[in-house]
Formats: C-alpha cells, structure tokens, sequence
C-alpha cells in the first residue's frame, strides 16, 4: 500500500528517481532495439508486359529490445529503396528511378497481433507474432519499379537497401524521448545488372 503522508520533498525525490531510472532505460534502448542482423539477401526483377517487378529477401533484425518497444506503443517504420541508374563514361550515372516502399509494424494490445501497414496504400496486415510479421515485411514479391519506355538503351544497374526507424510514438513518451532520433538503421546497397 503506498503511503499518502510522503512529504513534499520525498515525492520530488521519489518522481526524480523514477524519471532517471526512465531516461537511462530509453537512452540504451534504441541501440538495443535496432541490434541484430540488416541485410538484403538476395533480390532480382523480371519483366511482365514491360513492367519491371522487383523481388527481394531481406532479414531484419529481431530481439526482445525490439519485441518490447513495440508492446510499448512504439511504431517502426520499414523502408525498401530502390533506384535505377543509367550508366555513363566520364561522368556520373543518371537516375532514372528512386522509389521507397514503406511500411510501419505496430503493436495492438487488445487483439495481441503486430500488424503491418503500407503508408501509400493503406492496406493492413495482422499477425500473431513478431517473427511472422518480420518475415513478411523481408518479403517482397513483384513490386513493379520500372516500365520499358523509362529505358532509351545502354546499360543500368539497380540499387536495393532496406532501412528501419522509430516512426510515431505514443503521447506518454513523446514528452521523455523528443530529443532523440538515433533509432535508424540502413543496410548496404545490394547492386546488380539491370537485364534490358
């Protein structure tokens, strides 16, 4: 039972001590969130009716830092960049594409499900656990990045790296975190041959 009879001074003392204990638990977190393995492992298009469509596995990084800032309220946010380069002698490659793919995983306590949502399209997927949810997000089937008439010959290369942030936070932590942005983590460009 928590006494009502604290003094003025042993309250401050007592807000000040859980507010440190606050602060430092968040100032380790976001390395510790983010830690683990960022990769794309492989990644490939083929073309369909002109229409270049990007595949792509990416691992992320799980951890029960992770799993906890989400049960905390935290919303992540998942990138896949993906640009397309016209190569050129003596001097430096033209972009012809640069796209993200965004999406955001959350945690909702009432159903217990993390769930994925594209921030363009608005479409929303459920899963029952964090792994689940993290291997569809490393998934990426026939995302169409290019159409044929984009490309006047020559040769390109295609670009793909996976990125992850902090993305919305809850109001209760809003004010205690909003100096911090070091919750970001991109992967190493994964290169190819663009086949035209």
């Amino acid at each position: 039972m928590l006494r009502t009879d604290m003094t003025s001074s042993s309250r401050s003392a007592f807000l000040a001590a859980v507010w440190t204990l606050v602060l430092a638990a968040w100032s380790v977190a976001p390395a510790a969130v983010l830690d683990g393995a960022l990769e794309v492992r492989s990644a490939y298009v083929n073309i369909n009716k002109g229409v270049f469509l990007l595949h792509a596995r990416v691992e992320y990084p799980l951890s029960e830092a992770l799993r906890s800032a989400l049960k905390d309220g935290i919303t992540l946010t998942f990138d896949l960049d993906a640009r397309v380069d016209r190569e050129r002698h003596f001097w430096f490659n033209a972009n012809v594409v640069d796209l993200t793919l965004r999406r955001e995983l959350t945690y909702h306590a009432v159903s217990d499900r993390y769930l994925v949502r594209d921030t363009r399209s608005r479409d929303q997927e459920s899963f029952s656990t964090l792994d689940e949810a993290l291997d569809y997000l490393g998934k990426i089937d026939a995302w169409p990045i290019l159409v044929e008439p984009q490309l006047d010959g020559g040769n390109y290369t295609i670009s793909v790296r996976a990125g992850m942030r902090r993305g919305h936070l809850p109001a209760s932590l809003r004010a205690i975190l909003f100096w911090t942005d070091d919750w970001a983590r991109v992967s190493e460009w994964y290169t190819w041959s663009l086949p035209v």
